[in-house]
């Protein structure tokens, strides 16, 4: 068969806009295609509802590519190990000392995965300017190609509706920052704004990402890094428990909600 390069090009702009036509509105958008984006993304598409993930970068994973300091080995703790054996990956105790480690790399391929078979539907290389708000709630989100983005081009965005949002963004929280400088003093934090993140405390970190997994504007959820960089919490070191858990948390919360 000789290839033509015609209907190659038409198969690739039509299957996308496709997808992008049938995800202009959906039951959540999350921000950020980390470990705990992704997981949230699997349990929300497994539960049936119509989920879109926008990641600025080419490819999703987040720092889970890179283990700590490049070695692609990954930790996790007792309570996170089960959640990384729901993506079939292969778990190893480490010196029963209540850690077990994972090939980073076979982590983010079978999470990506399993979370796009369940239904996730993934836009990468896409950036969010900001977000839209009805009354006081956030509706959706305004999206950009990170190209434009990084050229400095005057392009105008396009808009999704989205009946919640997860900042899964990490450290950067790019959404809530959004938020907190058009809505100064309404964040759902102590002091009505962006704490800050604390000095590494691993230990604590882990705890605190999960029980600050909640929603911290209406209609706007933080998820993994983003949350103690939002509620204050202390940096988590090169562990990812804390990441896998709070994934599955946010997807916990939002699903009752959809009901």
């Amino acid at each position: 068969m000789k290839l033509d390069e015609k209907i190659i090009s038409k198969a690739i702009i039509t299957r996308y806009y496709q997808k992008i036509l049938s995800h202009l509105q959906v039951d959540v958008a999350i921000v950020g295609g980390g470990p705990s984006g992704l997981v949230a993304g699997y349990y929300l598409a497994k539960e049936g509802h119509r989920v879109a993930l926008f990641e600025r970068k080419l490819s999703v994973g987040g720092g889970m590519w890179g283990g700590g300091m490049l070695f692609n080995e990954i930790v996790v703790q007792e309570d996170a190990k089960e959640i990384l054996e729901d993506f079939g990956v292969r778990v190893q105790p480490w010196e029963d000392a209540g850690y077990y480690t994972a090939d980073a790399i076979e982590s983010v391929c079978s999470i990506t995965s399993k979370a796009i078979q369940a239904g996730l539907t993934v836009f990468n290389c896409i950036s969010v300017e900001d977000v839209s708000v009805e009354g006081d709630r956030i509706t959706g989100l305004v999206i950009n190609w990170t190209p434009v983005e990084m050229s400095g081009l005057h392009v105008d965005p396009l808009s999704i509706g989205a009946s919640f949002v997860i900042d899964a963004t990490g450290h950067d929280t790019e959404v809530v920052h959004m938020v907190a400088k058009k809505a100064p003093g309404k964040l759902m934090t102590p002091s009505g704004d962006i704490e800050g993140e604390k000095f590494m405390c691993p230990d604590e970190a882990e705890k605190k990402t999960v029980e600050n997994t909640k929603e911290v504007f209406p209609g706007l959820y933080v998820a993994g890094m983003a949350c103690n960089a939002t509620f204050g919490g202390p940096r988590m070191g090169p562990i990812f428990g804390g990441m896998l858990l709070s994934g599955r948390k946010v997807a916990a919360l939002i699903s009752q909600r959809l009901k």
